[in-house]
């Protein structure tokens, strides 16, 4: 499986609520077109603990949108670069929203095959 971290700040002003929907929608297109395998609630950061060493970065939100394989991942960008319906008329409100986003994809290693 492949997954793809998106972390982000929203932008001054800009409405959490309506984001959120915003993504439940995304995710839901996405879905329906079998172009997600799944992707987690999105997630705020949590700064004030040991356990959070990243003191390079201040993003503030996350998500998670995994995918079955290579293929699934490459039709999903295809898909949003397009600009087909559905899906990304939401992604482009959702993205237009945001500030300072970086994305971050891996595979699972596969256990027992020794180092990847």
């Amino acid at each position: 499986m492949i997954h793809m971290l998106s972390s982000f700040d929203l932008k001054p002003g800009e409405d959490w609520d309506s984001f959120a929907r915003d993504y439940d929608t995304f995710l839901e297109d996405l879905r329906a077109a079998d172009l997600i395998a799944d992707a987690s609630p999105l997630g705020r950061r949590v700064s004030d603990t040991p356990m959070d060493t990243d003191d390079t970065r201040t993003h503030q939100y996350f998500s998670v949108i995994s995918f079955r394989d290579r293929a699934q991942l490459d039709a999903a960008y295809a898909h949003i670069d397009a600009r087909a319906r559905p899906g990304t008329e939401t992604h482009l409100r959702m993205y237009r929203r945001l500030t300072k986003t970086v994305f971050l994809c891996w595979e699972d290693a596969e256990t027992g095959k020794g180092t990847p």
